[in-house]
């Protein structure tokens, strides 16, 4: 077992914070977030192997559309051309015990996890494959910090109701709000759970009110995509002394204790909840490529309320193919950037991702394991 923050700052990186055993302090989360600073971090390799067979599908190199599909911005796999040029759903999903399951989340080409309040984390879903989902959710409240992802996707966000310190910011996004005018059409209370964890939505009830609040349902011109994706049949392979093994992922989330196994059957993987596989109403959740990113954390006030600061660069680990290494992010452009050894951008593997956001005085809670 490899424990994330010792293996990465013994490397001799300057980080702003510390594990037991190289002699740094934690920095704590505080309500008043530090200022950026110089970076000094050593960049890690992330390789990808040449001429690899593989039965996958062909992409072509520029995004062009080949027999009605065309490369998701999301997933970086070959989809049908009017669901990949249409502007994701980022939908905000309850991750209390008393929600599951997540309805739709499977479908997700992207999750992001970030703790709200105290231990509990929630979920940003951003989804373009949901042209048949009659049930979405269930959905909770706006975050600052979800406003700014899902901006980087160029996604429609998804919410019902916001904390008072995200209001302002959601003037920056096209949203549909449960709790304001036009937007309360979007969803609906099931009987099979109790509020505030029964919202749930559609796909027919989203792209209707987006329709209706002018929205365009497709991306931007400018719109050039969030991810860079390896070639399938040159998939992305984490090498160099940095990697570890990453059969299994820990991320550090408390509550719940949530993990990520490795399956060498399929290539992906399979997050687990409470010691059980966690599953959506579609069955069990599985991604091709997680990501854990720190940010500098502290809380409004004297709130529970968690102040994730997701401007200021730190660093963060790729996980793909069972294997881990050490990444560095900074924001650029509004788009967060995640980066390996010279300075270039790395690439996933095709498939789905997993975006975990943790304080960096949690770094010490996640834990790498190998077979």
């Amino acid at each position: 077992m490899k424990r994330a923050g010792g293996w990465f700052l013994c490397l001799g990186t300057a980080v702003l914070m510390a594990v037991g055993g190289c002699g740094n302090a934690h920095q704590e989360a505080v309500s008043t977030l530090p200022a950026e600073t110089e970076e000094t971090r050593k960049p890690v390799e992330v390789t990808a192997a040449p001429d690899l067979e593989t039965t996958a599908e062909f992409v072509p190199e520029e995004r062009i559309a080949v027999d009605g599909r065309i490369q998701s911005y999301l997933t970086g796999e070959m989809k049908p051309v009017e669901q990949a040029n249409r502007r994701p759903f980022a939908v905000m999903i309850s991750n209390d015990r008393e929600s599951w399951p997540h309805y739709g989340m499977g479908r997700a080409g992207v999750i992001y996890e970030v703790p709200v309040e105290g231990d509990m984390t929630r979920y940003m879903a951003i989804m373009e494959d949901c042209d048949d989902l009659e049930r979405i959710g269930s959905v909770r409240s706006c975050r600052n910090c979800f406003i700014d992802f899902a901006n980087e996707f160029d996604a429609v966000y998804v919410h019902y109701g916001q904390s008072t310190f995200a209001k302002p910011q959601l003037s920056e996004i096209d949203h549909i709000n449960g709790l304001e005018g036009v937007g309360e059409q979007a969803f609906y209370r099931s009987s099979d759970r109790k509020a505030p964890h029964n919202a749930y939505t559609s796909f027919e009830r989203l792209e209707k009110t987006a329709a209706e609040l002018g929205y365009s349902l497709e991306y931007g011109e400018d719109y050039e995509g969030h991810y860079l994706f390896a070639r399938a049949d040159r998939p992305t392979v984490l090498e160099g002394e940095e990697a570890v093994a990453a059969s299994r992922i820990v991320p550090g989330y408390q509550l719940y204790h949530p993990y990520f196994q490795y399956s060498s059957e399929d290539g992906l993987y399979h997050r687990y909840q409470s010691d059980q596989p966690q599953k959506s109403d579609e069955g069990p959740l599985t991604v091709k490529n997680v990501i854990i990113q720190y940010c500098q954390a502290g809380y409004y006030a004297d709130t529970l309320y968690r102040n994730i600061n997701v401007n200021t660069s730190e660093w963060g680990y790729f996980a793909t193919g069972g294997k881990a290494v050490p990444i560095t992010w900074k924001k650029e452009d509004g788009v967060t950037r995640y980066y390996g050894p010279d300075g270039q951008e790395i690439r996933l593997n095709p498939g789905k991702t997993w975006v975990c956001i943790l304080s960096t005085a949690d770094v010490d809670r996640t834990e790498f394991y190998g077979e």
